[in-house]
């Protein structure tokens, strides 16, 4: 289809001196979303990408075969509790998950939270839940419209009944229950007037709150120094401990320990290092997991009576093959899953961290999910890979037997793809992995529609995990790149640092290195490429654009951030300028503007055909990024090929999307990619994948 005529974008002569350097701004109006001028320009916009999509050949075989796939069930792996187990699942065509209690470990499902019952378009999410070490009380949270502005809840678990305690500001609470349920340490946000309105993002702060009592009164337990600075709790199992962990970047986790019975105050274990140390107290022993002159992590014991490094005992020792990147404690067995080569491990040692047992995974994926009691002899956890559906496995610590306690049931054949882990040299040399997933048999002739799906950030690695919508995409004849990009979790804390900051280049320069060698060693064709990335990814995806825009016929930028200039002015951005700097350095600027995509946008360039998803909710990254990237490509741009912003209205960053907008903005995305890349989708034949059954 011809390129659409834009609705016009006013253009402005703002340009502001940043170092002694004048930067124009030109579509700087865009950033207030609440004027009628950018509601305006925004229905505009939207109005003319659903004409756009909506006349995609196709577009209704792709949108019942998303149905079909999206429907296959999702699952967590529960959370034991005094002979109660606490788990997730959403079911066929549900809006949101519902919460589950089972009683005992074979006993009935019983409803326990449906948020669907709260509201009819299903945009009410629970964001996260926290039951009593008993098992009769249960903290929770939830939202509205995809914001994650939690408002803590508290329901008694026989009865159903929920409690007349309500705090709010508490986005992505950590929570720890006293033994006898009485109360709880949890973490807030200020409440309107505590800070300025621009503060209160961020102070986020430790609390005690005692059942029964008036919330405005719970009593201040901790507030880090910095308002940037992010604490969380967990209790032992005695209640005396308290261990409060303080993360001061991604990278850099101070550890506190309030001991209950003296009476004291929180105090320092360690602190203002340049590492991050994780710990948890069980039976009057320390368990700290650190990167401390570690960047794949290490295991130390020590007495939290006097919890100084000096007395700190290494029992698990760092593996230059493998990142431990969690370890659970239980009665007599630490388990400890690693990342090996960007997939997962899962290993049983003694307390001491000695008698190693692999327990065997299904394949090459990824655990999604664990639980276990501290004083408990059995654990849990969920796996899945790329054609692997989700299920839910349990293992008797003590017969050493593991069984499948609940599984998604879908008639998939793993053995109809190929999933196989390849390596490409970067611009400087490293070498960087990839999962390639695809049909079996597929001939290298350069003629597949292939997708590669980045992030590369905030240690968060990319591993093999089972998604309905990529299904879809396998099943037309497309390949699936997955690359494990600088600037990840994949390969330890190095690897992580190796992508940040002044050294982001190279998360970039690692993605175009995963592009071309697609192209190179025969899976596509820069006509038939397209890369997709959302949040730290859509920013990826906005600097390959703009630094390569030759190398794909299409791009999905979702949810991103692409002013690196002014990001961190905007909702809680703050937080991440310890992963990317900050323009108001001198230093940073250099950096920053030297791969800022807006500011990179360049007059008379033929870019690709590119898809901007953003919402309006979102409480993370402003829209802002995507309405002033759309303006600014669609002047610029000289191609024939489309340039489009989708923004959805009542919805977020992501978490709590009910599954119509799910199914909504898949369509969407994957209609675009059918127009732009030649797939002609066809309806699956008798050996796609059937209508799911229930799961056991």
């Amino acid at each position: 289809m011809p390129r659409p005529p834009y609705p016009p974008s006013r253009r402005d002569p703002t340009v502001e001196l940043l170092h002694g350097m004048p930067i124009p701004d030109p579509y700087r109006w865009l950033e207030d979303g609440t004027s009628s001028e950018t509601r305006d320009w925004t229905a505009a916009q939207n109005a003319l990408t659903e004409s756009w999509l909506g006349r995609v050949p196709g577009r209704e075989t792709i949108r019942a075969r998303l149905e079909t796939l999206l429907a296959i069930d999702a699952l967590g792996a529960p959370t034991p509790a005094g002979g109660r187990y606490f788990h997730i699942r959403r079911q066929q065509s549900q809006n949101q998950p519902i919460l589950y209690v089972r009683e005992g470990l074979h006993g009935p499902d019983r409803v326990l939270l449906d948020p669907n019952a709260l509201n009819r378009d299903g945009t009410t999410a629970l964001d996260w839940y926290f039951p009593s070490p008993d098992g009769r009380m249960l903290a929770y949270g939830l939202s509205d419209d995809g914001s994650e502005q939690s408002v803590l809840q508290v329901l008694e678990v026989a009865s159903g009944r929920v409690l007349g305690d309500r705090i709010d500001r508490t986005r992505a609470a950590d929570l720890a229950w006293l033994p006898d349920a009485s109360g709880f340490y949890y973490t807030r946000y200020p409440r309107p007037g505590e800070v300025p309105v621009v503060d209160e993002p961020y102070h986020r702060a430790v609390h005690f709150h005692q059942l029964g009592a008036d919330p405005a009164a719970d009593p201040l337990t901790f507030r880090p120094v910095e308002r940037e600075h992010w604490p969380g709790v967990n209790l032992s199992p005695d209640g005396r401990w308290l261990v409060i962990s303080v993360a001061r970047t991604f990278d850099a986790v101070d550890l506190y320990l309030l001991d209950r019975e003296s009476g004291a105050g929180p105090v320092p274990v360690v602190r203002d290092q340049p590492y991050a140390y994780h710990g948890t107290v069980v039976r009057d022993r320390l368990y700290i997991r650190t990167n401390q002159a570690a960047p794949t992590y290490r295991l130390y014991l020590a007495d939290p009576r006097s919890p100084e490094p000096a007395g700190w005992r290494e029992i698990v020792a760092p593996r230059p093959d493998a990142v431990l990147d969690g370890m659970l404690v239980t009665r007599e067995t630490l388990a400890l899953s690693y990342l090996e080569c960007a997939s997962s491990r899962l290993r049983l040692t003694d307390l001491e961290g000695d008698q190693l047992r692999e327990l065997s995974l299904p394949a090459v994926g990824t655990l999604f999910g664990w639980g276990a009691e501290q004083d408990g002899d059995e654990l849990f956890y969920g796996f899945s890979s790329y054609t692997v559906p989700p299920g839910i496995h349990r293992v008797d610590l003590v017969g050493q037997q593991a069984e499948l306690w609940q599984a998604v049931e879908a008639d998939i054949d793993p053995d109809a793809y190929q999933v196989q882990q390849h390596w490409v040299d970067s611009r400087d040399g490293t070498r960087v992995s990839l999962f390639l997933v695809h049909q079996r048999g597929l001939a290298r002739d350069g003629s597949h529609p292939a997708l590669v799906c980045g992030y590369g950030g905030f240690a968060i690695p990319m591993t093999p995990g089972f998604s309905r919508s990529y299904l879809a995409w396998l099943e037309q004849g497309g390949v699936l790149a997955v690359p494990n990009l600088r600037g990840g979790g994949e390969y330890g804390e190095a690897w992580h640092q190796a992508g940040m900051r002044e050294r982001k280049q190279n998360t970039f320069d690692d993605c175009i290195a995963v592009l071309e060698y697609l192209v190179r060693e025969g899976y596509t064709s820069p006509a038939r490429l397209a890369l997709q990335g959302g949040s730290n990814g859509g920013l990826l995806a906005g600097a390959v654009l703009t630094q390569r825009p030759e190398l794909c016929r299409a791009v999905v930028i979702q949810v991103p951030l692409l002013d690196m200039l002014r990001y961190h002015r905007f909702l809680i951005a703050r937080l991440w300028i310890p992963e990317y700097g900050c323009a108001d350095d001198a230093e940073q600027f250099a950096w920053l503007s030297g791969y800022s995509p807006y500011h990179h946008v360049t007059e008379g360039t033929a870019y690709p055909a590119v898809l901007l998803a953003t919402a309006e909710s979102d409480s993370r990254v402003d829209p802002l990024h995507a309405r002033k990237m759309t303006a600014r490509l669609q002047a610029a741009t000289t191609s024939e090929h489309p340039v489009l912003l989708r923004l959805e209205q009542r919805a977020g960053h992501g978490a709590g999307k009910p599954m119509a907008k799910v199914l909504a903005e898949a369509t969407d995305l994957w209609a675009f990619l059918a127009s732009e890349l030649g797939v002609t989708w066809l309806a699956p034949g008798p050996g796609a994948l059937s209508p799911p059954r229930r799961g056991k």
